[in-house]
């Protein structure tokens, strides 16, 4: 490390609040499926700034989308319309099959809206202010209160409480554990379609289909969370959409912007209809021009460049590649996953391991102590996945 990255760390400790723990490398650009540091060295990317970056870093297409917004308008408040916040709209709802959007600036904020809409669904009907939400065990669904009070993780919430009141956890995976939380007041039940932080776990489709039956049976509305999962990285636009479960609400960031910082919550027309109205939810940036001018690019891309299609065929080839793995060290456990959303589960703790790996030129992330998660650039190939897997055994075999 260079005297020069070791002045930019150590400025960056004394500037900025730690509530994170880095790693020590300072990044300085992209190209492709590749980031650089200040130093120069070259490391292959399968973080993607968390499953944010589907299109790769450098897209010239992308860029100059952005650039050409910047000349013309980057903000207005929420008070007036805006040519970009209107094209965003429309092909968010062609490509998630929603009826209407609302932008924010996060993921969490996404969350935060959605329960919100959910509450007020249930006091148009009948007037209550005690309703309940369904969440799960082992979720994670941002850092405000909200979104903490219905992640799944005690860790996460205790040094913070109280949270918000009257949610209840579910077993994910578990239909009989999801009923037996429902009583006349639940007004919702959220849950992310594929788990990542809580460890790569994907709904089954079963599980799915009861939950769904389960809300439309009371007048329960489903949330789905796909923040992380959605946006083509399990080989739909919405993991959803593979199983045709069509939840009320439904969570979107990410991917969504590929590196503008932005996200949505959709719902259907019944719900819009009696939830949110003028004066319940505002957001000052949120849907501003160079927000949903990034939207805009990113959805035509993926269908320009066919993304989904290269999920498709590299995702089973990451699963190969990944089970090979597997089975050649006993000290892995399990693979979990679906697409270009994996993760290998450890009998001990895999920092050493994605330190090593970070040494050797390769970006990985955990999902807990003992899981290595990975979530690459949508546009990765076989060939990158070779040396991704190279560069891993490696780690793994010293």
């Amino acid at each position: 490390m260079s005297d020069a990255m070791k002045a930019y760390i150590q400025e960056a400790e004394r500037d900025l609040l730690h509530t994170y723990n880095r790693y020590q490398i300072v990044l300085d650009r992209g190209e492709g499926v590749y980031l650089y540091d200040t130093d120069g060295k070259k490391y292959l990317d399968f973080c993607a700034g968390i499953a944010v970056f589907a299109l790769g870093y450098g897209n010239r297409e992308y860029n100059d989308a952005l650039k050409n917004q910047i000349d013309r308008l980057i903000h207005t408040s929420n008070y007036y319309y805006n040519v970009p916040a209107v094209g965003a709209a429309r092909k968010l709802k062609k490509a998630s099959g929603m009826d209407r959007v609302f932008f924010t600036n996060s993921g969490a904020e996404a969350v935060e809206g959605a329960l919100k809409a959910a509450r007020k669904h249930a006091f148009l009907k009948d007037g209550r202010t005690d309703h309940e939400i369904v969440a799960m065990n082992h979720s994670f669904h941002g850092r405000t209160f909200g979104a903490l009070s219905v992640t799944g993780n005690p860790k996460y919430r205790e040094p913070f409480e109280p949270m918000i009141g009257n949610i209840k956890f579910a077993e994910y995976n578990d239909p009989e554990s999801v009923e037996s939380c429902l009583t006349e007041r639940t007004c919702a039940v959220i849950l992310e379609t594929v788990q990542g932080e809580g460890g790569l776990n994907v709904a089954d489709e079963g599980f799915l289909k009861e939950v769904k039956m389960m809300c439309s049976e009371r007048g329960i509305l489903l949330i789905l969370d796909e923040i992380q999962c959605g946006m083509g990285r399990t080989g739909y636009m919405y993991a959803w959409q593979k199983y045709d479960v069509k939840p009320d609400i439904m969570c979107t960031a990410k991917a969504l912007g590929c590196g503008v910082p932005v996200g949505a919550f959709l719902m259907t027309e019944e719900v819009a209809q009696s939830s949110l109205s003028a004066g319940d939810h505002g957001t000052t940036y949120g849907g501003n021009p160079l927000a949903c001018a990034a939207i805009e690019k990113v959805l035509d891309l993926f269908e320009k460049d066919h993304i989904i299609d290269n999920v498709r065929k590299t995702g089973p080839y990451l699963e190969r590649r990944l089970e090979e793995l597997k089975d050649r060290y006993d000290c892995i456990v399990e693979r979990r996953g679906t697409g270009l959303m994996q993760g290998l589960v450890f009998d001990r703790p895999v920092r050493g391991i994605i330190d090593s790996a970070l040494e050797r030129g390769l970006i990985l992330i955990n999902a807990g102590e003992r899981i290595i998660r990975f979530v690459p650039p949508l546009v990765i190939t076989e060939e990158n996945v070779d040396e991704m897997i190279s560069i891993l055994d490696t780690c793994i075999g010293r």
